[in-house]
């Protein structure tokens, strides 16, 4: 795939840009390395400065990089302005947080026989972080802002189709004053994350992407022995009980559906609603889906923008093409309409069945499947009953049901009478083939840190765990 700029509302190529060269990347990671060792010397107060000029330059520079943002990857420019605001917050949150985050945690000496026990939180090295288009800002900074500021360094191999804005987010950083190389921007095809994972001098990964990327991505650092957090695709489910606000939770479902055009890991696809008011909330659903105006991102007044690229418009219409050549049922939506652009209209479907393709696979797009269940137990059943395990919403105001989907809604994340989000102070990860690890709040600091040990004694006996174990 070329690494270029191109329009997703035209299809125009704005601007291209060359592969990095084997030496220039090598180069690359002998900055990064270089910036480690200067970076873990520094003090988290002096790292929380430079971090708070980076929030402030984003802040200064918000509408130019979300018009980036929005040419880069077709994301409506009020949405791109708020994700820049949202980095520049988590940005002072880890400024403010890392202290407490970072300090020594004391344990009990007396039990392990020590003068004087803790946990300290260490920085690891350089992080390779591999980086998807749809929030081209907030998925680097939720892990570049804890990484930083808990003194490691970051290698950024952001997806080719968003090379202007890899690149707007090493410059930030070093204008905030981090040292040069504290966060690179490498310009290289997939190719080549091999060959950076197996370089010694880079000691984890992070990626958020598909489940084929995170295979890869796991299977290179199996390989070599180093840590990886994958944050990969994601089937949400949104489950409406006989109680919920059907007004409020179809008003959500339209928005927890096309947020970023529906091109988000975390958007609600697949609406389980119990048969008592599924007639109800299928209709005001699809006449809120329907009402969405679809067209210029640029355009204050437009809720949906076109798809990232032609592909992905194809493939989204591919699946609700099987799905009507199947017997499914579009309430609205469905059809591709003409003129310049890769849009695809706010889209309904139900009638599902095991058999056709959306009921199995994530949609990359603002289409919604709709399901019927008759009971508690079948909501759960058709909720979990995916692959997938990254977001979850359950809409009820019975608090037994609350505390049940809770429990037993088999994702990272629930949320209960409202839309499936990221907040820095919150961890944020899936299970099953949604990856592993943790981002955000302070678990997504210290997934990229050596938790060590530290046993002082008095030199009185002749080791910790004399006359206690082995090992």
């Amino acid at each position: 795939m070329p690494i270029a700029t191109t329009n997703p509302a035209t299809g125009q190529v704005l601007k291209t840009y060359e592969a990095m060269s084997t030496e220039q990347l090598d180069a690359a990671i002998e900055r990064a390395d270089l910036a480690y060792q200067q970076l873990r010397g520094t003090t988290v107060d002096q790292r929380a400065q430079w971090m708070n000029a980076a929030a402030d330059l984003l802040e200064a520079d918000r509408d130019e990089i979300a018009r980036i943002m929005t040419t880069e990857m077709g994301k409506t420019y009020v949405a791109a302005q708020a994700e820049v605001t949202k980095c520049a917050a988590a940005c002072r949150f880890y400024a403010d947080r890392a202290p407490a985050f970072l300090a020594d945690e004391p344990a009990d000496a007396t039990a392990v026989k020590a003068t004087r026990a803790l946990i300290r939180y260490q920085p690891i090295g350089v992080v390779l972080a591999v980086m998807p288009w749809n929030f081209p800002l907030w998925q680097v900074m939720r892990f570049a802002a804890p990484a930083l500021m808990a003194g490691n360094t970051g290698l950024l191999k952001h997806a080719s189709n968003v090379p202007q804005t890899a690149l707007l987010l090493e410059d930030v950083f070093r204008r905030a004053g981090f040292p040069e190389g504290a966060f690179t921007t490498v310009l290289v095809g997939s190719d080549a994350v091999d060959p950076i994972l197996s370089d010694p001098r880079v000691r984890a990964a992070t990626l958020t992407g598909s489940e084929r990327a995170g295979r890869s991505i796991g299977q290179i650092a199996g390989r070599e022995l180093k840590k990886t957090v994958l944050e990969l695709g994601g089937s949400d489910p949104f489950v409406v009980m006989p109680s919920a606000d059907l007004d409020r939770a179809a008003e959500v479902a339209t928005t927890a559906r096309c947020q970023n055009n529906g091109q988000s890991c975390i958007a609600a696809k697949r609406f389980i609603v119990h048969t008592d008011v599924f007639d109800a909330f299928a209709e005001k659903f699809a006449a809120n889906m329907a009402a969405l105006r679809v067209g210029d991102p640029m355009d204050s007044d437009t809720d949906v923008g076109p798809l990232a690229s032609e592909g992905g418009r194809d493939e989204v219409h591919a699946q609700v093409r099987d799905a009507v050549d199947n017997g499914a049922t579009v309430l609205c939506g469905g059809e591709l309409p003409a003129g310049d652009g890769w849009y695809y209209p706010p889209t309904v479907v139900t009638d599902l069945r095991p058999e056709m393709r959306m009921w199995r696979e994530e949609v990359f797009g603002p289409v919604a499947g709709l399901y019927r269940v008759s009971s508690y137990e079948e909501a759960i059943e058709v909720a979990n009953g995916t692959s997938f395990g990254l977001g979850s919403n359950a809409w009820t105001r019975d608090e037994a049901e609350q505390e049940r989907f809770a429990t037993d809604l088999d994702a990272g994340n629930v949320f209960i009478n409202g839309m499936t989000t990221s907040f820095p102070e919150l961890p944020f990860g899936g299970v099953k083939n949604s990856g592993y690890g943790r981002e955000l709040s302070a678990l997504g600091m210290r997934e990229f840190c050596n938790t060590k040990t530290v046993w002082v004694g008095d030199g009185a006996a002749a080791s910790a765990g004399a006359g206690a174990h082995a090992e």
